[in-house]
């Protein structure tokens, strides 16, 4: 997380424009990521509470792919999600970039999901399929990162699969990787690209679509998903992709959470579960990578036992 810090004073200031009878009564710091600081803004009846995320000079580009993405979820009706309510890219006066937005009501996921029972993880996990079913309907003209459209983009998706294990295994070498398991992905993937193959067409894919980036709230004894935030590792990709990440970071192969959300999700092709496979892996390879490359040791051996049993 950058190293910002925001009080009510300049809150009010950067909310003037949105609410200019706005009163501030309390900031608070919430949970932010290794690129920008969040804050919980509150302000007094009848203006809302708001997110504020700070951004450090470096990421301004990741401001302007996290708006674009919204935006493009807003335009197509998907979801709950924030509203865009301000944007500033440039120093403004936080002497930095900043956007805000609106605060969706609920609490991850992730907080409640370990004192639910079956029935209500069920429940959950069907509204979670549908949710990402619905991102899955808005088509992407090239597979590819995307920012305010698609970076370096490629035209099909073995172009695309192969690029990516193929930076993802650079940088597992670099990290000081084992050799041995490097290679026996390296030979996994080439002996399975007809699987990439498969894929019709890119869609939109949110890439981190877990428990702890669904927000949830309980009414009238039962919990409903009120929302989904964090869009900046989006991509456009196979939507079995989003999924794979989805059963790799948050299902872990539970079948009361897989079979609910295949259930809400809808139509999936006969072959899914096979083609999931390979991008189970990628999301393991890709995981190993991030930790390592910042100095996070004490997850890379199980991750690497992860890897091991999926090829």
């Amino acid at each position: 997380m950058i190293d910002r810090s925001l009080n009510q004073e300049q809150a009010a200031e950067i909310l003037c424009p949105v609410w200019p009878e706005a009163t501030v009564t309390d900031v608070r710091s919430r949970t932010g990521g290794q690129l920008s600081s969040v804050y919980e803004v509150r302000c007094a009846e009848p203006a809302e509470s708001v997110i504020v995320k700070v951004y450090a000079d470096q990421w301004r580009w990741k401001q302007a792919k996290e708006v674009y993405v919204y935006r493009l979820l807003r335009a197509h009706g998907v979801g709950s999600i924030p509203e865009i309510l301000r944007v500033e890219p440039d120093t403004g006066p936080l002497g930095c970039a900043f956007t805000v937005m609106t605060m969706l009501p609920g609490q991850p996921l992730s907080h409640i999901v370990g004192d639910l029972d079956e029935g209500q993880v069920a429940h959950v996990y069907r509204q979670l399929g549908a949710t990402l079913a619905g991102i899955h309907c808005i088509g992407q003209p090239a597979y590819g990162y995307l920012v305010t459209g698609i970076l370096d983009p490629e035209p099909d998706n073995t172009a695309y699969m192969t690029r990516q294990f193929a930076k993802k295994l650079a940088e597992f070498a670099e990290l000081g990787g084992d050799s041995a398991l490097h290679a026996a992905v390296n030979a996994h993937v080439a002996n399975r690209t007809d699987m990439f193959r498969r894929c019709e067409a890119p869609v939109l894919c949110h890439n981190d679509f877990h428990e702890g980036n669904i927000l949830v709230e309980q009414s009238a004894g039962k919990w409903t998903v009120t929302g989904f935030i964090d869009v900046e590792n989006a991509v456009a990709a196979d939507p079995l992709l989003d999924l794979a990440k989805t059963d790799y970071y948050a299902m872990h192969g539970d079948p009361v959470k897989r079979a609910a959300f295949v259930q809400g999700y809808g139509s999936l092709p006969d072959d899914w579960s096979e083609r999931s496979a390979p991008y189970r892996l990628y999301h393991a390879l890709e995981l190993w990578d991030w930790f390592a490359s910042i100095g996070e040791t004490a997850p890379l051996p199980g991750i690497a036992d992860d890897i091991r049993a999926l090829i």
